[in-house]
């Protein structure tokens, strides 16, 4: 760092793997805020968004994805418009992501096995509810038994879950990247969408 500048300052290549870097260490780091970002999904009429884990990263392929509940909202959303958008920030190291992308639904195929296998006895209890997420309640509930909400299941008793069990991959297309500065914000643009990455910078 130069002058209290950080190397990637006036810089669009060390941009961009700075991007990488931070989605990789907020992969790995669940105490970081890129571990757990807001994913936008919707329409023209109606926009939806919630906090998602971050769960896996694929640069090489240019993807990210999170595990969800097949029955949810955002999944019957998506499968009417498969377009959304995921929002990072991170305030110590002032930065805001915008990745934009197109979403693909994995269920009951081999990548939902292979992410199921690798899920916490504790991950598998958000898929061992009888009702849907956001089914209505007549009382305060989690939706889950008294056993389910107490840890007190078997693996065995927890494969019940996979059949609620998704992974959504978003296919990134573009990435806007914002860092505040007292001496000056940068702001730049990355289009993925093509064969070979083109980047630009944009006036914050």
């Amino acid at each position: 760092m130069q002058n209290n500048k950080p190397e990637y300052y006036n810089n669009l290549d060390k941009v961009y793997l700075k991007i990488w870097d931070l989605l990789k260490v907020g992969l790995e780091n669940r105490d970081l805020p890129f571990h757990i970002p807001v994913f936008i999904c919707g329409n023209k009429k109606k926009s939806d968004g919630r906090i998602v884990v971050l769960r896996g990263i694929n640069e090489k392929e240019k993807k990210i994805w999170f595990h969800s509940d097949i029955r949810s909202r955002k999944i019957k959303i998506l499968k009417s418009d498969p377009e959304a958008v995921f929002l990072f920030y991170d305030k110590n190291e002032k930065i805001q992501l915008r990745i934009s992308g197109t979403v693909k639904i994995n269920f009951q195929n081999d990548v939902t096995k292979k992410s199921w296998e690798k899920t916490t006895h504790m991950s598998r209890q958000c898929y061992l509810g009888d009702k849907a997420p956001g089914s209505d309640s007549s009382e305060p509930t989690s939706g889950l038994s008294n056993d389910v909400d107490n840890l007190k299941y078997s693996k065995e008793e927890s494969e019940s879950g996979y059949k609620n069990f998704c992974v959504v991959e978003t296919f990134i297309k573009s990435i806007e990247w914002l860092y505040l500065a007292a001496k000056g914000h940068r702001r730049a643009y990355f289009d993925l969408n093509k064969k070979q990455l083109e980047k630009k910078w944009l006036i914050p």
